[in-house]
């Protein structure tokens, strides 16, 4: 049932967004540079896929990242703690303005489709983000990633790495069509009020 509403949801959403993923992805072409970023994500039973994304970077973001946090002790620490960084140099102006709607993540409509991705589910992880989880990292594997879930709807950016693996590992635990549905619907509200933290 989980599988049959991924594709009824996905195929209308990518339908709907179709116009809108037309132009983004027009702006980024004529800005220069591929139009998507793919990037290696850990999958349903350990299955690895190309993570779909418009690209909202700078070309070559990991030599820029490595560059900053080599000048920026404190951003190290940030990195390293959480994988994220509040202000971070390879995200261009327009990559700024995809993040904050969440439209950079569109793309992961047709992951969804493809089997690689779910609607709601744990965050996709890589495979060096996946040794974190430690003793949890089989619950991760029990399920596929997905576009949101309940990082995305439980404080987001504001949260520590660790309560980011319990809240995915809660997920997995406390699944039912029930709470994917309730958390579809905190993501459309915080997606319309362009919330980052949410």
């Amino acid at each position: 049932m989980k599988r049959v509403l991924d594709i009824v949801i996905a195929t209308v959403a990518l339908l709907s967004a179709l116009p809108l993923m037309l132009v983004v992805g027009l702006v980024l072409k004529l800005s220069g540079g591929p139009v998507f970023f793919v990037h290696e994500r850990v999958g349903f039973r350990g299955r690895t896929f190309g993570c779909l994304k418009f690209r909202s970077m700078v070309q070559n973001p990991d030599r820029a990242l490595q560059d900053y946090l080599a000048a920026n002790p404190e951003a190290r620490t940030e990195w390293e703690e959480t994988r994220k960084l509040r202000k971070d140099p390879r995200i261009t102006f327009f990559g700024h303005v995809l993040r904050r709607s969440s439209i950079d993540e569109l793309p992961q409509l047709i992951n969804i489709l493809r089997g690689d991705m779910s609607c709601v589910g744990p965050r996709p992880v890589t495979r060096e983000e996946l040794d974190l989880y430690g003793d949890k990292a089989p619950l991760y594997l029990q399920t596929r990633p997905g576009l949101t879930g309940l990082w995305q709807t439980s404080g987001r950016n504001r949260l520590s790495y660790d309560q980011r693996v319990a809240l995915d590992s809660t997920y997995v635990r406390e699944w039912s069509l029930l709470l994917d549905f309730i958390i579809l619907f905190r993501t459309i509200h915080a997606v319309i009020r362009a919330d980052e933290t949410c």
